[in-house]
């Protein structure tokens, strides 16, 4: 990140009683206008990172740079940035305008200020005409639309939001993941998500930080996370991964030959160096089944379907091979018919291109 970051984290560290370190030594760079997430499992450190931001919390070591201006002791009223919780915390005895109103009435902003400043962010956030209705005549997109118009309402520089869509039912979950995004691209201000949801942070974020530990395993893009992980934990968290076990035997230009367990000796496109014991990975949807063996596949294995997943709009076929391998397939449901499709029990071949193939360290 240039130095165009708006926020700045500088070896950052969060430790609390009895030793326990939750937050280990992190730096991070988030760009103006950027939509950032981090994403990780529970007890990871993402939600104590994203407080250290607000100011709840204070870090051990390192420090918070937001705007150029070091935040060591800046509590968090005083902070150019506002955060949107997953409880959305909307006062339910106030009305739509009320809620949204509030945070400028205590910064003392004029009343006469107060109302085009409302309407223009309920317009925003597709709530004209709602200013008068109390919470309870909401539903919950709604209400964490309200909680979205609070928070812009005061024009911070940066937009924290703890796992907002959380207490949203999937269907309305993921069109408010878009609204996210509409939001973050009108109003051009830093949003920061911290998320566990996979899919929730490569659909908004412009680039994601993966944490594990109180690290960050892995920093990029959401399509080079899903693609081209760094190592086995961001290749499992992202998705679904098929690993295998190998060891590197030479290198031969710009690949490596690699002896895999249960899969043979393989050659695998890679130019950086590796540790000699590494994991071998594919996706499942970059396996391909067929009935007889396949002649022009670079990496082949056949095995017995030991279960089959309907998703709707793919089916996940779950593959036994002779040495023990459990392998994971992902076919796209093109069809309306179920002619054709792979059965438990049946013996099939499947195969991928070296190309698809992923090296993996610790």
């Amino acid at each position: 990140m240039s130095d165009d970051a708006i926020v700045r984290i500088e070896g950052v560290t969060k430790t609390f009683a009895g030793n326990v370190t939750v937050v280990d030594r992190v730096d991070l760079r988030v760009g103006r206008g950027e939509f950032f997430a981090l994403l990780g499992p529970s007890g990871c450190g993402k939600t104590t990172l994203l407080r250290m931001i607000a100011g709840f919390e204070l870090p051990t070591d390192g420090r918070i740079v937001i705007d150029g201006e070091d935040m060591s002791t800046t509590p968090p009223n005083q902070r150019p940035i506002n955060m949107v919780f997953q409880s959305y915390a909307v006062f339910p005895h106030m009305t739509v305008a009320k809620n949204v109103a509030y945070g400028l009435k205590v910064e003392g902003v004029a009343e006469a200020e107060i109302g085009p400043r409302v309407e223009e962010v309920l317009n925003l956030v597709k709530l004209k005409g709602y200013g008068a209705r109390l919470p309870n005549q909401l539903s919950g997109g709604q209400r964490q639309r309200v909680a979205l118009a609070r928070a812009l309402v005061k024009r911070p520089k940066v937009l924290l939001l703890d796992e907002p869509l959380s207490a949203l039912d999937a269907k309305l979950r993921e069109a408010m993941q878009l609204e996210l995004v509409r939001l973050q691209h009108a109003v051009g201000i830093t949003f920061i998500i911290v998320t566990h949801d996979q899919k929730e942070a490569l659909s908004m974020a412009d680039r994601i930080a993966v944490m594990e530990s109180g690290k960050i395993r892995q920093l990029d893009t959401p399509e080079r996370l899903y693609e081209y992980p760094s190592n086995r934990f961001v290749a499992d968290f992202i998705g679904k991964m098929n690993l295998f076990e190998g060891k590197v035997v030479t290198r031969e230009g710009a690949r490596l030959l690699v002896d895999v367990t249960g899969l043979g000796r393989i050659s695998v496109p890679h130019e950086d160096d590796i540790a000699v014991s590494i994991g071998v990975a594919v996706r499942p949807e970059k396996i391909s089944l067929y009935r007889a063996r396949p002649a022009d596949s670079a990496i082949t294995l056949q095995g017995i379907v030991t279960n089959l997943a309907y998703l709707g709009e793919s089916l996940q076929i779950f593959l036994e091979t002779e040495s023990g391998n459990q392998l994971i397939i992902s076919q796209t449901n093109v069809s309306r018919s179920g002619s054709g499709a792979p059965r438990k029990g049946e013996n099939l071949w499947c195969s991928w291109q070296a190309a698809d193939t992923l090296l993996l360290q610790d």
